[in-house]
């Protein structure tokens, strides 16, 4: 195995196992302390993880592939979800998405040739309300236009 968990890492789970019933129960923050530094989880992280917590690598790779959040691949440096349910689709998702797809030149899963974006559409972003709706990392953008995602956009240049 080439990947060993850096000892910032290490130090920090340590300290966390103190609180947790079982080194298992740590799958999820190390995860997040591998995401953190890594910006993804490889295969040869998940095998890290698997080991220090002494768990099968499956368990982890459950893990891993049941949560979204959690991604395999590298990303750009902004990640960009629009909406895709029926509320974000009847006010005009499916338009902003192909204005994205065409403006970025690339398609959903995927990252610019510059490495800094990375489009997916998503299942819900729970503002049903405000739709169309999209995210750019953690910030919420709602009742999306053609002009305001020109706007946003050009903020990420």
């Amino acid at each position: 195995m080439g990947y060993t968990l850096d000892p910032e890492i290490l130090e920090r789970l340590e300290e966390l196992e103190k609180r947790y019933p079982s080194r298992e129960a740590l799958m999820l923050p190390a995860l997040w302390e591998v995401m953190d530094k890594e910006g993804y989880i490889s295969s040869e992280a998940m095998e890290a993880v698997a080991d220090f917590l002494k768990v099968p690598l499956s368990k982890v790779y459950g893990v891993v592939s049941f949560y979204s959040m959690f991604h395999t691949e590298k990303e750009g440096r902004y990640r960009i979800r629009i909406c895709g349910t029926l509320s974000c689709e009847l006010c005009g998702a499916s338009e902003i998405l192909s204005m994205l797809m065409d403006r970025l030149a690339i398609g959903v899963g995927e990252t610019t040739s510059d490495g800094k974006i990375t489009l997916e559409e998503v299942e819900c972003l729970g503002s049903c309300s405000t739709a169309p709706v999209m995210m750019v990392d953690e910030t919420l953008h709602e009742k999306l236009t053609p002009e305001r995602l020109e706007e946003i956009l050009e903020e990420l240049k």
